[in-house]
């Protein structure tokens, strides 16, 4: 099936250009130019994907992202001018699957989508439960149980707590993090994806995120799941 993928710009240009090398792949493609008009075509048509300017009228992107996250897990990538570490982490923070600094090439656009499409597809998952004292993991079910309480969390989170989890106190950069969880590399995404996304998991499982308990930080090398 083909995918479906929104790109919201208010600039007409950026939208003709990257709707022209999208549909040239393949892609079927629609288009918005507010925040508001984003949400609504998110909320009728439920796009495989979306590609996200930051400065919007009516709507911020920001504030876009935020509400496409707290309604599901549609993958966004977002397009900023804004080239701050400062910014760029705030969309990670909020969900962001990606982000694109303009100006930027069409070319390295389609690429990047092809890349968040393929590892946000399901994958077939293994069949167990790990078990630490308290946490459980359940990876059929893509569940996660702290304390007998269910823990939510977006797929990419649950896929780096269950890939750290299966290797116990072995030590993974942020680089080949990216590569064995989000199928990517420091060449197409910022390392503090994986950065954001810990600092995340954190806050949902660690009573002190200052000393925390299930996933160190190995200064200068990487991150351990600690059983």
């Amino acid at each position: 099936m083909t995918e479906q993928i929104l790109v919201v710009d208010d600039e007409p240009m950026v939208r003709e250009v990257v709707v022209a090398y999208l549909v040239r792949e393949g892609y079927s493609v629609a288009e918005a130019a507010t925040g508001k008009a984003a949400l609504e075509q998110i909320a009728d048509h439920e796009p495989d994907l979306v590609i996200l300017d930051v400065m919007l009228p009516e709507v911020d992107g920001l504030s876009v992202l935020t509400e496409v996250r707290r309604q599901g897990d549609t993958p966004v990538i977002l397009l900023t001018a804004r080239t701050e570490e400062p910014d760029r982490v705030q969309g990670l923070e909020l969900g962001a699957d990606d982000y694109v600094i303009k100006p930027f090439s069409p070319r390295e656009l389609v690429a990047r989508v092809r890349s968040v499409l393929r590892r946000s597809a399901p994958t077939p998952a293994p069949v167990g439960t790990l078990e630490f004292g308290s946490l459980l993991i359940d990876e059929q079910a893509r569940i996660v149980t702290l304390d007998g309480d269910d823990v939510e969390m977006t797929p990419k989170e649950f896929d780096l707590l269950a890939f750290l989890a299966r290797s116990p106190r072995q030590v993974f950069s942020r680089a080949e993090l990216l590569k064995q969880v989000w199928d990517s590399s420091p060449d197409w995404q910022d390392p503090s994806t994986v950065t954001v996304h810990v600092r995340r998991l954190r806050r949902k499982l660690e009573a002190d995120q200052e000393n925390p308990r299930w996933i160190t930080t190995v200064w200068g090398v990487g991150y351990r799941f600690e059983p």
